[in-house]
């Protein structure tokens, strides 16, 4: 990509800052193991830490800029017309048990629009990062969609509800639907990376539903600066709104949906 942008040096910045605790904390998790309790704990005081860093920095770097985060909520700003939203350990359950395939993920939010988003892997060190207009790239590589048209040919990512979790059983008859028409279901444990993953042509395809904003919001940019696509999974207007998303090239997203639709 060349030289990063003052905007992109910031959230990168960010991202590598709460990233060195969250690694650290993760060196520490699997000795924790031993305790039922134990674990969980230290995993939400990483998570805690991680967004105070994140708020910290963000803020001395953009004041005023308002926050939508996993913990704190919504954070007015003075400055109306951009808010930070933010995952501070997306992949929680991973990081409790010692996987590493978790990220930190940052959007900045214009006037409604997303223009920038990063998301970072701490472990792998894996820099998925964009802005409006320049392309999405994994460090200084430059990143496609999978060119993929035939479903039958495709690595599709989702995510599964906890069983008792509202929409459980719904994604089992999307599952069957999908399944049989494609390669290989894949099911990672973190919406971020699936995304991420799904822009840089590792996955062709991606569905899952009731994810948080600060789930996908960076992952929209990059998909969308990869060449790819992304769309409501019910044909709704807002993505962030109902956090139910397909994404994809222009040719597997709506024959994802179709297989969705045939589901309900």
């Amino acid at each position: 990509m060349g030289r990063l942008t003052a905007l992109m040096e910031v959230m990168q910045g960010a991202a590598r800052k709460a990233g060195r605790a969250l690694a650290r904390d993760f060196g520490e998790v699997e000795h924790l193991q031993v305790s039922r309790k134990g674990p969980a704990d230290f995993v939400s005081a990483a998570d805690r830490k991680a967004e105070d860093i994140l708020f910290e920095t963000l803020s001395a770097a953009r004041p005023g800029y308002g926050f939508l985060m996993e913990e704190r909520g919504v954070v007015e700003g003075t400055d109306k017309t951009h808010r930070w939203i933010i995952d501070p350990l997306d992949g929680t359950l991973n990081f409790l048990h010692s996987q590493p395939h978790f990220a930190i993920s940052i959007a900045l939010e214009r006037e409604g629009e997303i223009v920038a988003g990063v998301i970072y892997n701490p472990v792998t060190g894996d820099m998925f990062h964009s802005e409006k207009g320049t392309g999405a790239w994994l460090d200084e590589r430059r990143l496609r969609v999978s060119a993929r048209r035939e479903l039958s040919e495709c690595v599709i990512a989702t995510g599964t509800p906890y069983f008792g979790k509202r929409g459980h059983a719904r994604f089992l008859k999307e599952l069957y639907q999908v399944m049989p028409n494609v390669a290989g279901i894949r099911r990672f444990g973190a919406a971020s990376l699936d995304l991420a993953w799904t822009a840089a042509g590792r996955f062709d395809g991606f569905w899952e539903r009731d994810l948080n904003a600060w789930d996908i919001a960076a992952g929209l940019i990059l998909i969308r600066e990869a060449g790819g696509f992304y769309a409501e999974a019910d044909g709704k207007n807002d993505v962030l709104e109902t956090g139910s998303i397909i994404a994809g090239n222009e040719h597997v997203v709506p024959q994802i949906g179709e297989k969705l639709k045939a589901a309900a």
